[in-house]
């Protein structure tokens, strides 16, 4: 049975992975910072919750202890866990709204994947999902015919280029790790009012194909559900 762990899983993306996952015979647990809504979306999904809270160093290590003590291992992690942050204009925007938006989008990457490495490597073939986005990649933020061409989220677009680096740099340094960013598309969530034409199904297509890939699937790649992108 493979076990795999998603932060963010209590609604949006992350809860529709948690339920793809589940029904192709995976054992899912909900990671979610708020104890209320992550039990709640575990209860509704046959799973089971873990706090954690990507941006608390205890929190984390709280998390993966959990883990370490009830299950010994997890075959697959998933960082979804993100946020959009503030909307202000460039000119406007402070240092603060920067560590906001990269503390939880990139250094909770790195502070869930350092403390979630001992789990990973008991398992055969351990496999990391980065969610990234198109709106960090300077191919498609350029190109005027995509969304992303016509959209303007300075700290959002950087964290997730960021996200795509690290993930690619993880993936050198970690060789015994299959570690792949994804980009789930324009999808209709929370974050953009539910304006995107993508349905969160459609949305967690390269999430779920990337966390059920074998021993022989790729690594270092960066890629949606159409397949891999330039960044």
């Amino acid at each position: 049975m493979t076990t795999t762990f998603i932060t963010g899983a209590n609604k949006s993306l992350g809860y529709e992975t948690a339920r793809r996952l589940i029904g192709a015979g995976h054992t899912v647990l909900v990671g979610a910072r708020d104890r209320e809504r992550g039990q709640a979306a575990a209860d509704a999904l046959g799973a089971r919750f873990v706090q954690i809270d990507v941006t608390d160093d205890a929190s984390v290590a709280a998390a993966a202890a959990d883990i370490g003590a009830h299950e010994g291992a997890i075959d697959v992690l998933i960082n979804n866990a993100g946020v959009f942050g503030s909307h202000l204009p460039a000119d406007r925007l402070t240092a603060a709204d920067a560590s906001t938006v990269f503390e939880v989008n990139v250094v909770g990457i790195v502070r869930v994947t350092h403390a979630f490495l001992p789990l990973l490597r008991k398992a055969a073939s351990p496999v990391i999902v980065n969610v990234s986005s198109g709106m960090g990649s300077f191919a498609l933020t350029h190109d005027p015919e995509r969304v992303e061409g016509r959209a303007i989220a300075p700290l959002y677009t950087a964290s997730k280029a960021a996200v795509t680096m690290l993930t690619t740099q993880y993936a050198k340094s970690l060789p015994d790790v299959k570690v792949n960013a994804v980009d789930p598309g324009y999808t209709a969530t929370d974050f953009n009012g539910h304006s995107g034409p993508q349905t969160v199904t459609e949305g967690t297509d390269a999430i779920v194909a990337l966390a059920t890939i074998g021993a022989d699937g790729p690594t270092g790649t960066f890629s949606d559900r159409h397949g891999a992108l330039a960044w």
